[in-house]
Order: C-alpha cells, then structure tokens, then sequence
C-alpha cells in the first residue's frame, strides 16, 4: 500500500516537473520573440521628404527636404527653388497646385527619366489650409537611401546641366592650382590647345598653357592677350583671371571683333584727321560739358587763338571770350548782350542746325555754322566768306548798274528766257504799257505779255510770230513790224531777236507824235529821238 501511494507520489511530481519545463520553455520562446520585435521596433526609420507651405512661404521642413532646397538652383524664395526641382519632372505641376484646395488632394507620376527604372511620386495634401508636399523615390527608397536619394538626383542634374554648359560655351575656360599647373579646363581649351587625342577620348596631359598667366592674380579686370598658333591672323582674347584659396579660375573671351573694330576706327580717325588738317574751314567740337575735344589747324588761322590754349581744351564760353578779346567776332553793344547772344547760339546749335554771319571789324566776313552731334555733343564750322561776300556785292552792284543803263534809256525793253519767263525789262517798258515788272511779284510769260500788247494794239500778225519765237528750233531771224496803239494812235516799232542762250530780245520803239498828260506834245523821230513841245 505504501509502495502504491509512493508511486502515485512520483508519478505526480513528474507530471508538475514536465509541466513546468514546458512553461520554462514557452517563456523562453516568448522571451525571445518579443526581444525579436522589440529589437525591430526600435531600428531607425528613414525621414520623408516632406514640405509644408502657407501658400508659398516656406512653414516647415523634414532635414532631407531641406537638403533638397539647398542643392536646388538659387531662386528668391523657397516655393521657386522647389518649383525648379520639380516642375520639369512633373508635366503641369504649378496649375495642379492651384487646384489643391478644391481637391483635397493630389497625386502625380514624374515624366520617365533616361537611366531611370522609376519614377518619382509627389503627393500633396491641404492640411488645415496649409499644403503638406510629400515626395518618393521608390529606386531609393529600395537602397534604404529614400532622403537622400532625391538630393542625390538634384545635385547630378545640376552637375549634367554645369557639364554641358561649360563644354558648349564658346569662351576658353581653365583653372590653375597655386603652383600654376592647369588642372581643369573646358572642352573650348582642350580643343584649342589641341590636347584631344585622335579619336577625341583621350587627353594629352599635362594639359599646355596657351597664355602666360600670374599664378597668383590680384585683380580680375581684362587683359588683353595676343594668342599665335601657327596661323596667318593671330587670335586676340580679353583674359579675366578670380583668383581662389588654392589658385585661379581663368576666362579667355574672343576679342578679334573688338580688334578689327578698333583698327577701323584708329584709321577712321586718322582719315577725318588728315581731312581736318587739310580742310578750310576751322572746326571746333565741343563735348556734352561744352568743352573743346577736337579743332583743326585751320581753327587756329581763322581766329587767330594760339595751340597752346586750344590744346589745353577750354571750354565753349572761354573760348567765345577768348574770340571776343582777340576782336574775332562782331563788337557787341554791351557784355551781358554779348553773353546771352551766345547763350542762343549754343543753344539753336544744340538744338540743330543754326548758322551766322559775323562781320568782324578787320572787315572780313565769316559765316559760323553750328550742328549738334551725338551724346549732346555740338560742333562749330568757322568759314571765311569774305571773298565770296565781295564777289557777291560786286555781282549785285554790277546788276544795279546794268538795270540802271536799261532804265535810261528811251527804248522799251524785255528779256525773256529760253523756257519764256520774263527776266528784265526796264522802266520805259513799264511806262509804255502800264505796268509794274519790278515791283510785281506774279511770274510774267511770254504768252502774258504777247496777251497785254495785242489787247492794247491793232491787230497784227507779228503777236502770233512773238508768241512762238523762244520754241523755234535753229537759227532764228530778227522780226520787225510797226503797230498802233489803241488809246491814242501811237505808232510804235517793235523787234523781237535772238539772244545768246535761247533767250530773246522784246524792244518797242514809239514813232510820231503823241498827246501826255500832264497836255504835252512829243514827238519821236526815225533816229529814235524825242523832242517835248508845249501844248
């Protein structure tokens, strides 16, 4: 019986020892499991690129969208550096976005990129009236690299679009370390210093120096560079030099239009010089400040001022003083006459064209010409018409001379032009049929004139042969003939004859005797005398 109970005893306190070893186990298991989980739970997880607007100020940031920001171009405020990143990626990004407060939310696929096996997702959400921007790239996002990744990718299209920028620009482009050797240049260089191998992928390195530059510049102004490479017309460049903390940054910009243009004008310049020197007429241009910038040899003949004091570029009233000190310009009445007079002359020649004649007390005569020229400036044309103003009052006074003899004599007398415009007549004429040819100021025809004698006359064939005397062609024959006055019978002789030029000759001579008023008796003989009876 004992043996029985000691049994049942044992068997008992098996059962509770395999029963416990199980519970062991199990919370062993448990035990390990949870350390499982925990040890999952609190691994880091990656942060979001996310952006929060209030329309388009900036309010918050995750650090990976704000790396973002920084490795974007620079732009004036945070929504256009964003925009620069995203809008070429996102077809109709910015309109979208304006629909987002009707929407409530938006969601957009990026274009596919080359060498992109996806593609970027943008989420945007209206958030208490706030815009959350959530941005994902899967590629990353499966390397564990999700922040990062989008950095990465705006930081390489920046580094592509830098590339291939500096390779096609035109200027020559190159950096030098502190000892002077060339460690980078641009694909204008490589291929101008002729570094490229044959097949163009390799470089001859070192890379040659194609100008002699300072290791250590101090200034970046442009220096001008003549570069030989063997042929015929050297190339010029305008070299601009940075320096840095550990050497230079160097540009070479092509100046051979600059050149050329240059030259054109030196020789231009010489050209108008020459043309000066030996021009006649005195020329003095004055800039935008009115002061003298250019005169030629013939300003310093004509008024008479030393080169000394043109050299030394007076200004426009000092060298008017100077004129009017050295009596190289008309005596004025008083100073301040004098001053505003020149006033208005440098003002109507600024303004345009404006010309004066000066009679100077020497008794020569110049004629002042002012023009104004670009940039406010005004130039000065001083010519001597001394000799033409004496010719013309010897011309003048030689016509008063002749006109005079026409007037004293008893002959009526007109000229008329090849095209029949009356040209001269004198005062006889005037008088013998009742007009006033100098005074008038209407234009006077031949056939106006052959109108006046027929309606003052008997009829006569001689008007018809008058009124196409100028239009026959060859040698033309003098006409005579005899008319009758209507009013009061004279008889008057009439010539018409061929003058030098084509022009003709219209003379009228009255014959017998004819009743004047005051009551007077002339009478005119065959030898074209007159003698006046009393009545």
């Amino acid at each position: 019986m004992q043996i029985e109970i000691f049994q049942a005893i044992l068997i008992a306190a098996t059962s509770v020892g395999s029963a416990l070893l199980a519970l062991l186990l199990v919370s062993m298991v448990n035990a390990r499991r949870a350390g499982t989980v925990t040890r999952v739970a609190t691994q880091p997880v990656l942060e979001q690129t996310v952006f929060l607007f209030d329309d388009q100020d900036l309010v918050d940031a995750t650090g990976p969208a704000r790396a973002l920001l920084d490795a974007s171009p620079m732009a004036l405020s945070d929504w256009a550096r964003l925009c620069a990143f995203v809008a070429p990626r996102f077809e109709g990004f910015e309109n979208t976005m304006k629909k987002l407060a009707e929407l409530g939310r938006i969601e957009l696929v990026s274009k596919p990129e080359e060498g992109r096996r996806t593609q970027i997702r943008l989420i945007a959400e209206e958030v208490n009236g706030l815009a959350r921007i959530t941005l994902n790239d899967p590629e990353a996002e499966g390397r564990g690299v999700l922040v990062d990744g989008l950095s990465q990718r705006a930081l390489e299209d920046e580094l592509d679009l830098l590339r291939v920028t500096l390779d096609r620009a035109p200027t020559l482009i190159w950096r030098q370390d502190e000892t002077g050797t060339i460690t980078w240049a641009n694909r204008a260089y490589v291929l101008r210093s002729g570094a490229f191998a044959d097949n163009e992928e390799a470089l001859v390195w070192p890379l040659p120096h194609l100008f002699h530059m300072e290791e250590n510049p101090r200034h970046t102004g442009p220096r001008r560079l003549r570069l030989d490479d063997g042929d015929e017309k050297a190339a010029w460049f305008d070299c601009h030099s940075f320096p840095l903390e550990k050497g230079a940054l160097h540009f070479a910009l092509p100046a051979d239009a600059t050149v050329r243009a240059e030259k054109a004008l030196r020789d231009f310049v010489q050209t108008l010089t020459k043309t000066f020197a030996d021009l006649p007429i005195g020329l003095a241009i004055f800039d935008r400040a009115r002061q003298l910038q250019l005169f030629n040899p013939a300003l310093i003949e004509l008024t008479q001022l030393g080169a000394d004091f043109l050299s030394n570029r007076p200004t426009l009233y000092a060298f008017l003083d100077r004129l009017r000190e050295a009596r190289m310009m008309p005596e004025p009445k008083d100073y301040r006459s004098w001053r505003l007079k020149m006033t208005e002359l440098e003002q109507a020649a600024a303004a345009g064209f404006h010309s004066e004649t000066w009679m100077l007390p020497s008794g020569q005569t110049y004629r002042v010409t002012g023009r104004p020229h670009p940039d406010g400036a005004v130039a000065f044309l001083f010519e001597d018409i001394s000799s033409e103003v004496s010719l013309t009052r010897r011309f003048r006074a030689e016509l008063e001379q002749g006109q005079e003899i026409l007037d004293m004599m008893s002959e009526a007398v007109a000229v008329f032009q090849p095209s029949g415009e009356l040209s001269a007549s004198n005062a006889a004429y005037d008088r013998l049929w009742g007009v006033e040819t100098n005074t008038s100021l209407t234009r006077t025809t031949i056939l106006d004139a052959v109108r006046l004698w027929q309606g003052k006359c008997d009829a006569s064939d001689i008007w018809t042969s008058a009124r196409g005397f100028n239009n026959r062609l060859g040698q033309r024959a003098p006409i005579e003939a005899t008319v009758r006055r209507r009013e009061d019978g004279l008889m008057i002789g009439c010539r018409f004859a061929p003058m030098t030029g084509g022009a003709m000759m219209a003379s009228f001579l009255p014959k017998g005797v004819v009743t004047l008023d005051p009551p007077t008796r002339a009478v005119f003989d065959d030898d074209r005398s007159v003698t006046v009876l009393a009545s």
